[in-house]
């Protein structure tokens, strides 16, 4: 357990380059694993990712390569698992090490349950005396002992770093004109900065509005085509972009140290999406500051939020019968299928709001249907089918066509070997064509069997676990349908509770987490720019309210928190901490009693 940026790759990558074989890392993040292989490749080891919407003859030419040794880490997206090929060649191989990362994602007490996380044990019965490290960033205690049944892990040892960064001030600013503190908060605190919005329209309106205001911003999300976002992105990490503005599709597995500065403009759903995000600050180990903007109105739109995540099952099964029409897929089809989705098509097209798809989407991944991935760019590739001699044949027969195969030839080596990412755009200026051209003859060259050309891919995947079923036979585990809801709401109260106590910020997330720490002494709770404004009557009426419950029991905070509606829980807790400044009360390990 290392809190972001704590160097998690570092603990499975070195000890697989120590040792003879290859080290299978199991990870939900394709951007991530992608990210990870171009870096390892730049360094000189052979490492490779296989994941949803990737070719089948890719998929071949990897294993085999892992098989015969050829590959020194292989990363896995969990729903490939499933398949027979995976299982098949994972048998095969020399592995020295499993290493699964986001295991926080196996557990359906954590915040972003995978189910095809819950097939990883079965492949340690192929594996019985390969390791396991299991890695993650943020879990509780429950989560921790989840992760280790699950995943069958015997003579376990858990290591973990502390959860406290102390270069980072945390700061929760009531604040009706959000855009205009925002501007305040930029133009003090100086360096890079990322600004968090939970809508892609508002990350542009903000971005554009900071510019209007003389910051050098940029926004990112999620709709965005690859080029644009390795631009805007590269732009930010270079710092020619100072404030990037962005969904949270930003961020994962970028290791820039010198952020000075994360702004939330709204609350996100759960505090370790929070924690995960605000870690992206002062990695370098300076100061910086995370700070969340928040007002009366962000508590409804995160209740709305979690109503509209938890759709009517009804509306789940429509959304799926929707799928199978969208997709044409018959009866009986689909298993292991993977298709391009364009989210906002498809609701237009069956008129069904995009974020009631999107939360019926993640229902039907969670009960094991389908799996939906980010948007994520897959290169066109070409492969020659065809012997040379074929191929200088239909040369010859079909005048027009020399000019773009002997463009292939001599720019992709190993073409009749296997699968070769292309450029179409690249191509085109190669022999001084319009990609237009590039297209179309590729395209007549597969038709006529002589190449395998598939084009880019650009947009998020949907890949389907299972055979397509009548809607009738769409079995949905209310049980755990449910308990997933009602986690989902106690996280969410965690959330608004973090935002409204006037408590340390630090030791609020920290006790999250379940770590104890001391009052931090630079968050706005401790240097006193939290504010609550009470009257002497007031004071007094929760004081004695106080003490008849704690003459009862001595209680906790959140216990003698229960005891009041939420909306006052910043003033109970300023009246608490008078109380024991006043010494009318004691406090000892977060437990009030009465004076004796």
């Amino acid at each position: 357990m290392l809190p972001t940026g704590g160097g998690k790759s570092i603990c499975f990558q070195v000890p697989a380059l120590l040792q003879e074989g290859i080290c299978i890392v199991i990870s939900p993040l394709i951007a991530l694993m992608k990210d990870q292989v171009y870096h390892l490749r730049q360094k000189g080891i052979e490492a490779a990712a296989i994941y949803s919407g990737m070719h089948y003859k890719e998929i071949d030419r990897i294993f085999d390569n892992g098989v015969h040794g050829n590959l020194k880490l292989l990363y896995l997206s969990p729903e490939r698992l499933q398949t027979e090929m995976a299982l098949a060649r994972i048998k095969q191989m020399k592995v020295n090490l499993l290493a699964i990362d986001e295991a926080h994602c196996i557990s359906q007490w954590g915040y972003d349950f995978r189910p095809p996380y819950l097939l990883i044990a079965e492949i340690r019965k192929f594996l019985p005396k390969t390791p396991i490290l299991a890695l993650t960033a943020t879990a509780t205690n429950e989560v921790i002992e989840d992760i280790q049944q699950r995943l069958e892990m015997k003579n376990t040892q858990i290591f973990r770093k502390s959860y406290l960064r102390k270069n980072l001030a945390y700061v929760v600013l009531q604040e009706e004109n959000k855009e205009k503190k925002l501007l305040e908060i930029i133009q003090k605190v100086s360096g890079t900065g990322i600004v968090y919005a939970r809508n892609r329209k508002k990350c542009k309106e903000i971005a554009l509005w900071l510019v209007q205001n003389k910051i050098s911003a940029d926004f990112y999300h999620a709709g965005l085509n690859h080029e644009e976002r390795n631009i805007k992105q590269d732009n930010w990490i270079n710092n020619k972009t100072r404030i990037i503005v962005c969904t949270n599709a930003f961020g994962m597995g970028i290791d820039k140290p010198d952020v000075r500065l994360v702004v939330h403009m709204d609350l996100p759903n759960n505090l370790e999406d929070y924690f995960q995000e605000a870690g992206r600050a002062g990695r370098d180990g300076n100061k910086a500051f995370v700070t969340l903007l928040y007002n009366s109105s962000d508590k409804i739109a995160l209740e709305e939020s979690y109503s509209i995540s938890f759709p009517p099952l009804e509306t789940v099964r429509t959304v799926y019968k929707a799928l199978g029409s969208y997709f044409q897929l018959a009866i009986g089809s689909g298993e292991g299928e993977s298709f391009d989705f364009e989210i906002t098509t498809f609701a237009k097209r069956y008129k069904i709001e995009p974020v009631v798809v999107l939360s019926c989407l993640k229902v039907l991944e969670q009960s094991g249907w389908i799996v939906l991935s980010d948007a994520v760019f897959i290169p066109a590739t070409v492969q020659v089918v065809v012997s040379r001699a074929e191929l200088y044949d239909f040369e010859l027969k079909n005048a027009g066509f020399d000019l773009i195969i002997q463009a292939i030839l001599r720019v992709h080596h190993g073409v009749f070997l296997y699968p070769i990412a292309i450029n179409e755009h690249k191509l085109a200026k190669h022999i001084k064509k319009d990609v237009a051209y590039v297209y179309k003859m590729l395209s007549i060259l597969d038709r006529d069997n002589l190449i395998k050309y598939h084009a880019q891919k650009d947009s998020p995947q949907i890949t389907f676990l299972r055979e397509r079923v009548e809607n009738s036979n769409l079995s949905i585990d209310v049980v755990a349908y449910n308990f997933r809801k009602n986690r989902a709401y106690e996280r969410m109260k965690k959330a608004i509770q973090y935002a409204e106590t006037i408590r340390c910020r630090n030791v609020q997330l920290l006790e999250y987490f379940d770590e104890k720490t001391e009052n931090c002494g630079t968050c706005d709770v401790c240097l006193g720019r939290t504010k609550v404004n009470i009257s002497t009557d007031d004071f007094n009426r929760y004081a004695q309210k106080i003490f008849e419950i704690i003459k009862t029991e001595n209680c906790k905070t959140a216990i003698l928190l229960e005891y009041f509606s939420p909306r006052t829980h910043p003033t109970v807790i300023y009246v608490l901490q008078k109380l024991v400044e006043e010494d009318r009360l004691e406090k000892t390990n977060d437990v009030y009693s009465l004076k004796q």
